[in-house]
Parts: structure tokens; sequence; C-alpha cells
């Protein structure tokens, strides 16, 4: 097992001292460092960068070839955390005596943690497993300068924690599974590196989205308004890729018998899932698919409504036209109408 003790004042300095341990390199781009490292004690990298307001990225994409542990002490650098677990899943407690509360950061879920002064905060990362992992760091202190910061709007209970810039409590949160923020972390990871200066302005604005979303989490399930689930971690991850099928290849007509049988889950799981994931059932999400696709065909091709309604898979024009204006307050006729005869694009919300 690899313990890496960190005691550091920042993003850089958590970098040089596993770099220390692991080995491997640390270069740097516009502000943004890489390190890198491919040996027997891991193949991957992390990359990290800091922006104004005490806010920073620190992102793992890598694979621990022995068990790991990153003991990091709290008494110079402490911010909030805000994790999201893209792939593969880690443990954390605090304190050296924690060992019963140790806790699994599960794929898909929200977390937030930061600890008190002097404290120390234990991060345990398995071998073996690809890890992509999305932590977007406050440093409470320098973020509560920013004018127009927003941590009045914030619930009672993230309020406190924003406002103990003397670190004096300890907060930990495990929320519910959150596939939007699945999805604003995969495109903060396509921007392109040949951006430069662009990159970086790009991904802060992402970053502060990110934050927002971990918060809103927070909100809805302080107010317990998000479900409960039975679901297995497995079992939402084959929910999750049945939806990407379904919007890869939105023309078939799918019915919720069979992606039951094709997925291997009942039919009661699957709705509890896609309501769990994506507030719809099976039927909902589908046609919510088709309708978003046929409005981007409108926009952007010189189809027909008859071709559109052929291409996303309906049968009926009739329906198809009911049930668009239903959710775009338009008919598809007039949309097209408005996109082409007078040559402007509509974003219809």
């Amino acid at each position: 097992m690899n313990v890496i003790e960190v005691h550091a004042t920042s993003l850089k300095d958590t970098m040089q001292q596993m770099q220390r341990v692991l080995g491997g390199e640390i270069k740097e781009r516009w502000g943004e460092y890489t390190f890198t490292v491919n040996n027997e004690n891991a193949t991957g990298n992390i990359r990290f960068v800091t922006f104004e307001w005490g806010v920073g990225l620190l992102e793992y994409d890598i694979i621990f070839h022995q068990d790991t542990v990153l003991v990091t002490d709290t008494t110079e650098y402490n911010p909030i955390h805000f994790i999201y677990c893209l792939e593969g899943s880690c443990s954390h407690r605090f304190g050296k005596n924690g060992k019963n509360d140790m806790k699994q950061l599960e794929r898909f879920q929200s977390v937030i943690i930061t600890n008190k002064e002097g404290g120390q905060n234990y991060s345990y990362f398995p071998k073996g497993i690809k890890l992509v992992i999305n932590i977007v760091q406050l440093t409470r202190k320098k973020y509560l300068k920013k004018r127009l910061n927003g941590v009045e709007s914030l619930n009672k209970k993230l309020h406190e924690v924003f406002m103990d810039t003397d670190h004096e409590n300890r907060f930990s949160y495990f929320g519910s599974y959150n596939l939007k923020l699945a999805n604003k972390i995969t495109a903060l990871r396509k921007i392109p590196a040949k951006n430069g200066m662009i990159r970086i302005m790009q991904m802060e604005g992402m970053v502060y989205e990110i934050l927002a979303m971990h918060i809103t989490q927070h909100e809805k399930d302080s107010k317990n308004t998000l479900p409960r689930t039975s679901l297995l971690k497995r079992e939402l991850k084959i929910v999750r890729n049945l939806a990407r099928t379904i919007v890869s290849d939105f023309s078939i007509n799918y019915s919720v018998e069979g992606l039951s049988q094709e997925s291997g889950l009942s039919q009661a799981k699957l709705q509890e899932g896609f309501k769990l994931l994506y507030a719809r059932t099976v039927t909902e999400y589908i046609r919510h698919i088709r309708l978003e696709a046929a409005r981007d065909f409108i926009n952007t091709t010189d189809m027909n409504i008859s071709q559109v309604v052929y291409t996303i898979g309906f049968s009926s024009r009739s329906y198809f036209s009911k049930i668009f204006k239903a959710k775009y307050g338009i008919s598809p006729s007039e949309f097209q109408h408005n996109v082409r005869g007078r040559g402007i694009s509509i974003d219809i919300a």
C-alpha cells in the first residue's frame, strides 16, 4: 500500500508531494498543471488549475496499481471539496481513529466534504480500478471576498459551512445520484487542449456551473424532494447505458417490455431508474429524445415535416404535431416557418 502524506498550502503543493511518492512528472501550460505517471505505482494523470477567488479544479484520470491512501493535513490548506466520481469509486474518513466512519464515494454521487483545522482527511483509492474523479475546491476566505458570491442564498446548513472561515467544524454530505453533473463534467473534459487561454476561460465557467449543481443537489436533498431508490449502482449504470442507446438511435420502436428483456431489469426497476435519473418514465424519456431530435432536424436541415416524423420513428404526423405543440408551445409547421421564413434560428426551452 502506498501512503501519501500531504502537508500543503495549495493544489500545487499537494501534487508535488504526491509526485514524491508516486514518481512521474508535472507540466504546466496556461496555468493548468498536469501530473502524469506511468510506472509500478500508477498509470494516468491528475490535472489541476486554480482560478480567481479561491476556486480550484482537481481531476483524477488514473489507475493506481497499489492500494493508495492520501492523508491530507488540513492545518494550512483546508478548502471545501465538491467531489464527483465519473468512473470508479473511492472512500473517505476523518481523522486517525475514524475507521468505523469510512464512507464510500459512489459513482454519479454528489459529495461535499470539509474538515476542521488541524484535522486529517483520509482518502482511499483502490488498486486496479480506473478512477475519473472531479473535485472543485473552494477556499472560503478568498471566495467570500468576491463581491457576487451568492452565499446569502445558500440553505442554512451550507451557509454555515461557507461562513466557517476559521474551520472549526467538520462537514460531510453524501448526496443522491446526479447524471446532469456527469454530463457537465464530461463536457468539461472535452474542451480542446489546443485552445490555450480560451480553454482556461471555458473551464472556469463550467467549474462554477458544476459548483452550482452540487449546491442545488444539496438543497434538494435537504428538503427530501428526491426519491429514494432500491436500485443497485450496477442497475443504475444499466439504466444510464440504455438511455445512451436511445439517444444514439432514437428511431427504433422501443418498448418497456423489450428494454426490460434486453437489460435484464424488471419493468418496475426500469421505470424507477428512469424516474430517478431523468425525472421521466421510460416512454416519456423516449418521446422527449425524439422531440428534441425533431426540433434539431427542423432547425438545421431542409427536411419537410413528414420526413422528420419518419426519421425520428413516428408513424403519425398528427400525433407528432400534437405532442410537439404540447411540449414547445408551437406547432412543427409554425416553428419551421419561423426558422426558414424569417432566416433565424429559434431555441425554444
